[in-house]
């Protein structure tokens, strides 16, 4: 929210605040990419093999391998390779899944950063929408959403 307040454009998957921000900008100024709920259903109940992926995507083995020898880690290989590990067995968060379709919506981000005026078709629509995303409103619907609380008057 924080980038999007200041004019970032914004590349993400459809959870968090990225669902609200991509209401209020509206899609056509939002770069989606991702599986939606339902492809990750499908995925995960299909077996899901993280292995797969790396195999049929030599670019994103040979990221994933760049990351575990410690390329971008001055050399330490043992920093990283909890979460190379996980990646590689388990990929939770389909991050894998995801790579190629990240991949494409980048490029895309890319091009409009390089037209001026499709930057400002993207950036000034999320500038103007951006009201909702106060700290108070977050608070006053926690508070009455959540937590079941309401204000209280403090006399000073």
């Amino acid at each position: 929210m924080k980038f999007m307040m200041n004019g970032a454009l914004t590349i993400g998957t459809l959870d968090g605040a990225n669902v609200e921000i991509r209401e209020e900008a509206g899609a056509e100024n939002f770069f989606l990419f991702g599986l939606t709920a339902e492809e990750v259903a499908q995925v995960k109940g299909g077996g899901y093999r993280p292995q797969d992926r790396l195999s049929a995507d030599p670019e994103l083995a040979e990221a994933i391998r760049l990351i575990g020898t410690g390329h971008f880690s001055r050399g330490d290989s043992e920093v990283f390779r909890p979460l190379v590990e996980n990646l590689a067995q388990h990929d939770p968060y389909l991050v894998l899944a995801d790579y190629a379709s990240y991949v494409a919506c980048q490029d895309t981000v890319s091009a409009a950063w390089r037209d001026a005026g499709a930057l400002d078709a993207h950036g000034h629509p999320q500038h103007r929408a951006f009201g909702k995303f106060s700290s108070d409103r977050a608070i006053r619907e926690y508070c009455e959403e959540i937590w079941h609380v309401a204000p209280v008057t403090v006399k000073i």
